[in-house]
């Protein structure tokens, strides 16, 4: 039941995470954060740091919603600057959401959140601003300054809340402690699908699933194992194009079935078009992108797939909110994490296991026995659901004081 944050004054949530508008994952956590704490609370204003102040405003409008501008004209690289501070400072409480907290590139403020939100939480937190680490994935940390940073981080924090328990191995690695560490989940998997006329249209507008026989879904991402191997070599991107245009055309044969791509960050268009030149029977294979439809059009799409195999930790999370049955090629640590939590790890390869045999039978396996995957996968991932909502209650005694968390 919704409820007013003390005493009808407006509230300003501080909500930090990657929102640019190019990845529908970090789309649907903003979105679907929104959504389960307005559903909770009243009187709030979420003062959202972005590179996209006009898509934040354009399409998270049903909510009492601030972008602030991290364009270089106002003083700002990327996260580190002047907007981010003033946010974080002027704020009620502070969220910090998704996967921002890792040493890889530390310096770089380009491709890193850690080295600035190392300095600018402890500010809060000597303001008396509470800040929140909100259905959060930690790590990598893999430096002796990487850890001292993280550290920090953690110490400003009122309260803990993690979607996998890879994060709590590696706060209990590093020996770092913390008196308020809560479970929640990702707030993606509780993406609402577009409604069934807008689902139509898109099906119309695309030409999709005409094939009686079905469409499988596939997802690959332009890092490859960048997260696994640090700054090393990795795999070369023309061998790994050619084996997922390999891997599509004999499904395609096996299956009669045709292949839908789906693109869920736009960086990760050059790499799809060029594993799509390797298929042979390319008037088989559809591409639908971010680029040009939101988190909510993507979630109704891939509920339509037979099943979805997937390189990129939202698709998987989108796909298996609408219970799609998926296979995970493991180049992060919490896509394993994710499918661990929802019983669906033995669908998995890892990145470094990868070859196309390999691939095409676990994919065959998993449309072969997708019913009954789909069966054992919907009680956890409806447990998910209710841990990512829940996680709106645990912020109660910064949005209603602790008087009301007494009287709960």
């Amino acid at each position: 039941m919704e409820q007013t944050a003390r005493e009808n004054t407006e509230y300003r949530i501080c909500v930090l995470g990657n929102f640019s508008g190019r990845n529908a994952g970090d789309n649907a956590i903003l979105g679907c954060l929104m959504d389960d704490i307005a559903a909770r609370y009243s009187n709030v204003r979420f003062v959202v740091p972005t590179f996209n102040p006009d898509y934040v405003r354009r399409h998270f409008s049903r909510h009492v919603v601030e972008p602030v501008s991290l364009l270089p004209w106002a003083l700002s690289i990327k996260i580190f600057g002047l907007p981010v501070f003033r946010a974080v400072l002027s704020a009620d409480l502070v969220l910090v959401t998704d996967n921002l907290l890792f040493d890889m590139k530390l310096f770089n403020p380009l491709f890193n959140y850690l080295s600035t939100l190392s300095l600018c939480l402890p500010l809060a937190k000597r303001r008396g601003i509470p800040v929140v680490l909100y259905n959060m994935s930690l790590g990598p940390i893999r430096t002796p300054m990487g850890k001292r940073l993280f550290e920090r981080v953690i110490k400003s924090c009122k309260l803990i809340i993690l979607r996998d328990q890879q994060s709590k191995a590696l706060l209990d690695r590093l020996n770092i402690a913390h008196d308020r560490i809560e479970f929640g989940a990702d707030c993606a998997i509780n993406a609402r699908p577009s409604p069934p006329e807008r689902l139509q249209t898109m099906i119309g507008e695309n030409g999709l699933f005409r094939n009686p026989k079905g469409t499988f879904g596939f997802n690959i991402n332009a890092y490859l194992d960048a997260y696994i191997r640090g700054d090393e070599t990795r795999l070369d991107m023309p061998q790994f194009t050619r084996l997922i245009g390999e891997a599509v055309d004999r499904l395609i044969e096996v299956t009669g079935m045709d292949a839908l791509f789906f693109v869920t960050q736009v960086m990760d268009m050059k790499v799809t078009a060029e594993a799509v030149s390797h298929v042979r029977q390319h008037e088989r294979v559809k591409i639908i992108s971010n680029k040009d439809y939101t988190y909510e059009d993507i979630t109704a799409l891939l509920a339509e797939v037979e099943f979805l195999v997937a390189m990129r930790t939202h698709a998987i999370i989108l796909a298996t909110s609408v219970y799609t049955p998926v296979v995970g090629i493991i180049s992060y640590p919490k896509t394993a994490g994710y499918l661990s939590t929802i019983e669906q790890d033995r669908w998995t390869i890892k990145f470094e296991d990868l070859t196309c045999e390999r691939l095409v039978e676990l994919a065959l396996q998993v449309y072969e026995q997708r019913a009954q995957i789909q069966a054992a996968m919907k009680p956890a991932v409806q447990r998910e659901k209710a841990r990512a909502r829940q996680s709106a209650d645990l912020l109660v005694p910064y949005l209603l004081g602790e008087r009301a968390e007494a009287a709960r």
